[in-house]
């Protein structure tokens, strides 16, 4: 399987330069400092008002969420977006709530993060091999960020894609971060159309010059405490990603 090129424009009107961390470090500038969507940002800043009684004490984040993980990485995590009083508090993907409880706890059981717990941006949680990304990176009422939202935020998924000269694989969590990743590779030109690309947990999708597409059910509250995501299918998810790397 062929990687993306690196430095190569994506689409016809974004060019992206190949100059390593100096371009990593604009776009958690540029995701940090945007403006599009005045729905969101309004709702995160109330948050970050208002904050939950359990997290008086903390100064929220309160403002897009950059990308976290190993810009070096082969692998690449596409998740929905902040979680009001999970990212969107602490400032780090899937930081600070549930669903990251259980996502880091499964990097961590496959090799892919140095501990199981992800509490603050402080705590020494590293990544290996793997970047961490959303469709949208402001926390949305509802968790549901509306359709021109995660079109506002796409330029920044193309971004993301085109300076990981190194990847070979895609973990769409949910069928919205599978549809984004589609869009994404059907704008890239890798696939021509998406028949035959169904979203399901564990289906994999494979192409001759394109990262593959691993989708797994979302690690949200209302799938891993009803039991229709367990700890052992999720962590399945990541070991089999781990084997197609290598």
């Amino acid at each position: 399987m062929a990687p993306p090129a690196e430095g190569v424009g994506l689409r016809g009107d974004i060019s992206i330069p190949a100059d390593g961390a100096q371009a990593w470090s604009t776009l958690e500038e540029r995701i940090i400092g945007c403006e599009r969507c005045p729905r969101l940002r309004a709702y995160c800043t109330e948050v970050a008002r208002v904050k939950r009684a359990a997290y008086r004490d903390w100064e929220y984040w309160g403002r897009p969420v950059p990308n976290f993980g190993d810009r070096n990485g082969r692998l690449l995590i596409v998740g929905l977006a902040p979680a009001a009083h999970g990212a969107n508090r602490t400032g780090r993907m899937f930081t600070g709530d549930r669903s990251g409880d259980f996502l880091f706890d499964a990097l961590y059981r496959t090799g892919f993060a140095s501990q199981p717990e992800s509490r603050h941006a402080g705590d020494g949680l590293a990544l290996r091999d793997v970047m961490i990304t959303a469709t949208a990176h402001c926390a949305p009422p509802g968790n549901m960020p509306l359709p021109e939202e995660i079109a506002n935020c796409s330029e920044y998924l193309v971004e993301t894609f085109a300076l990981m000269p190194r990847l070979q694989g895609t973990i769409a969590l949910g069928k919205i971060g599978f549809d984004a990743a589609i869009r994404f590779y059907l704008e890239r030109g890798w696939i021509a159309s998406r028949r035959g690309l169904a979203f399901g947990h564990g289906a994999l999708h494979t192409f001759d010059h394109a990262p593959f597409i691993l989708s797994t059910y979302h690690p949200s509250q209302q799938n891993t405490f009803t039991g229709r995501l367990t700890m052992e299918m999720f962590v399945e998810i990541f070991r089999r990603a781990a084997g197609l790397l290598r």
